[in-house]
């Protein structure tokens, strides 16, 4: 996972025999619709840290602002030298897709070839994993065009894109701090399996696709009203209109991809970020904390740990892996008890415990007085995890036991009053 995390913070079998579907085959419209995820604006993918950082204009490559007109040979030719067990027909809707990738979408197309650096070998992995097509890796382009942070108007979210109810059937966590289908590894394992089951339900790739988009109850739906055909252009009219250019978007995708440079698209530059470790949080920490010690931008943590959507790794409720370059995390290992009490009680202000007005048990705690426990220091124990643990607070803990820094040894007691 190490060497994984180069690629990102947290980024083929056989050959298929391409046909030429007739145009008079399918109804089509006369504008295509783009899936949603193709026309998301790129301004928030822009934002990202990583992007501004690692993605700058390549200026030893000349762009051209016309694209090319080629004959609908060509392409054919082309899509059947894509590496591919899926099928990736060609007709006239495919080709609108095509245009559209390359003609209105040029710049997009352009930063998403440098975002594919990064995300690219962690969808392979994952697909590998599950023994699926590789070419599914270019899902994501269609889904969110590769951004981490996409949120659909039917609040799907992530690179995969994920419903909230879908992610959770596959095991990704989502509450109020945490969304894991924003984790870019996390998420691509889960799509993976996702792909699996729908597989194992119509053992079609062209359908699978549509399903992933649309949901098996609606693609069970368009083949009944097909009349039981099972073929994805049989029953292309009878599916939900974005659906429709779901399957055409992904072809054109891989098209894009594989033959941008014959359109005269030119990736923009991409420099990978530094090596990168986790490390396991048993303590809830804020991104301001870590910052303040590692030598690391709020902006850096966020773009690294997208699945932590408050700025807080909620340690306290179960073991969490945080992601840091490797010399913040050596900061990090070094100066966690500093870390861990820095403006804790700004930071974490639902962490109180609020008296009533009359407080003895909280005036004898003060004097060390009421009932006592010896507490043995473990390995990896902290003050303030200890503190949060008990419910006192670290200020009481120092002066129960004499303490004045932060540094307590694995072995000897502290004594706690309750």
């Amino acid at each position: 996972m190490k060497q994984l995390a180069k690629y990102a913070f947290f980024f083929l079998a056989g050959w298929c025999s391409i046909g030429t579907l007739a145009a008079q085959d399918v109804k089509t419209d006369a504008d295509i619709d783009l899936p949603e995820g193709m026309v998301l604006p790129m301004d928030s993918l822009l934002s990202e840290w990583i992007t501004q950082t690692h993605v700058t204009t390549n200026t030893d490559c000349q762009s051209l602002d016309v694209n090319p007109v080629f004959p609908d040979s060509v392409y054919i030719e082309r899509l059947s030298r894509i590496p591919a067990i899926m099928e990736m027909p060609y007709n006239d809707i495919v080709r609108r897709y095509i245009d559209a990738y390359t003609v209105r979408m040029r710049d997009k197309v352009s930063l998403m070839l440098a975002a594919s650096n990064f995300y690219i070998p962690i969808f392979e992995q994952a697909l590998d994993a599950y023994d699926l097509p590789l070419e599914l890796r270019y899902l994501p382009i269609i889904e969110s065009a590769l951004n981490p942070t996409a949120v659909s108007r039917a609040r799907a979210v992530g690179l995969w894109q994920f419903m909230l109810a879908t992610g959770k059937i596959y095991g990704l966590e989502v509450n109020t701090l945490v969304d894991e289908r924003r984790d870019p590894i996390k998420s691509s394992y889960a799509a993976a399996r996702h792909l699996k089951s729908l597989y194992a339900i119509y053992q079609d790739w062209t359908l699978v696709i549509a399903a992933y988009n649309c949901g098996a109850g609606n693609v069970n739906k368009a083949v009944r009203r097909a009349g039981g055909k099972t073929d994805y252009w049989a029953i292309y009219n009878y599916l939900p209109r974005e659906t429709r250019g779901y399957v055409p978007a992904f072809i054109a995708a891989n098209y894009v991809m594989n033959y941008y440079c014959e359109h005269g698209i030119c990736p923009m530059n991409v420099s990978l970020p530094a090596d990168t470790d986790t490390i396991h949080v048993n303590q809830r920490v804020h991104f301001q904390q870590i910052a303040a010690y590692c030598n690391i931008s709020i902006e850096q943590l966020r773009s690294l740990n997208p699945e932590f959507k408050q700025d807080i790794v909620p340690g306290n409720v179960h073991t969490y892996a945080l992601r840091l370059p490797l010399n913040s995390l050596a900061s990090f290992i070094d100066k966690q008890d500093s870390i861990y009490v820095y403006r804790a009680d700004q930071l974490f202000k639902n962490r109180r415990t609020v008296a009533a007005a009359s407080t003895p048990a909280r005036t004898q705690a003060k004097a060390g007085t009421g009932e006592r426990i010896r507490y043995r220091i473990r390995s990896g124990d902290t003050l303030s995890g200890i503190a949060e643990r008990h419910g006192v607070s670290i200020a009481n803990l120092r002066s129960w036991n004499g303490i004045t820094g932060s540094r307590i040894t694995a072995g000897k007691y502290l004594d706690i009053y309750k």
